[in-house]
């Protein structure tokens, strides 16, 4: 891979992005002003959970642009809500076609809506899930030089399936990791590298 695509890309705006946030208007804007940030509500960090686990095997900018049809799908990704899904509700959502159409996927969604209710009892989701934060964050240079997986990220992903959930696996829980600022794999010279307030610049 050339520098120019392993590196940051400069925008008209001056500022430098890595190459999947660099040009699409709408992963430019996600990048800006959502990922990396803390995410520390349940809601919001099942959401998350889920919509890591559609994204397996896709682009995020197809799970990105499905989200508002995703959100109304699965009532705002509200656990209690979701939990309370029968197989009826797994056969409309089929034919759903503004969400991913995957019927394990979708199963999933449910198995973990009612693993979150369960984890109420031991402390909850967010503090179960950021209590895999690492010690260190990485620190890349070049976009090759970002890891798919950590040892927390193994962890963490052995630990939910304990606690029942589903599609949880090392790769798709490192990726949650970077979405709500439990690691920080921004580029060194990105501007928004230290944006979490979790981790320095």
């Amino acid at each position: 891979m050339s520098p120019t695509l392993n590196g940051p890309i400069t925008g008209d705006d001056g500022l430098g992005r890595p190459p999947w946030a660099a040009t699409n208007p709408m992963l430019r804007d996600y990048y800006d002003h959502e990922w990396g940030l803390p995410v520390r509500d349940e809601q919001g960090l099942f959401e998350r959970i889920s919509l890591e686990a559609f994204q397996a095997g896709l682009s995020w900018a197809t799970i990105l642009r499905k989200r508002p049809a995703f959100r109304t799908a699965f009532q705002g990704f509200q656990p209690d809500a979701v939990a309370d899904f029968t197989e009826a509700d797994v056969e409309r959502l089929l034919q759903d076609a503004g969400i991913v159409r995957n019927r394990l996927k979708i199963r999933a969604t449910i198995t973990n809506a009612r693993a979150t209710l369960a984890l109420r009892d031991d402390g909850g989701l967010v503090d179960f899930v950021w209590g895999f934060q690492p010690a260190s964050t990485p620190e890349p240079v070049l976009t090759d030089q970002i890891p798919t997986t950590s040892p927390e990220s193994i962890a963490l992903s052995k630990a939910l399936r304990k606690k029942g959930f589903a599609f949880v696996g090392p790769t798709t829980m490192f990726a949650l990791m970077e979405a709500v600022g439990m690691v920080d794999t921004h580029l060194l010279d990105s501007h928004r590298r230290g944006s979490s307030g979790i981790w320095p610049r």
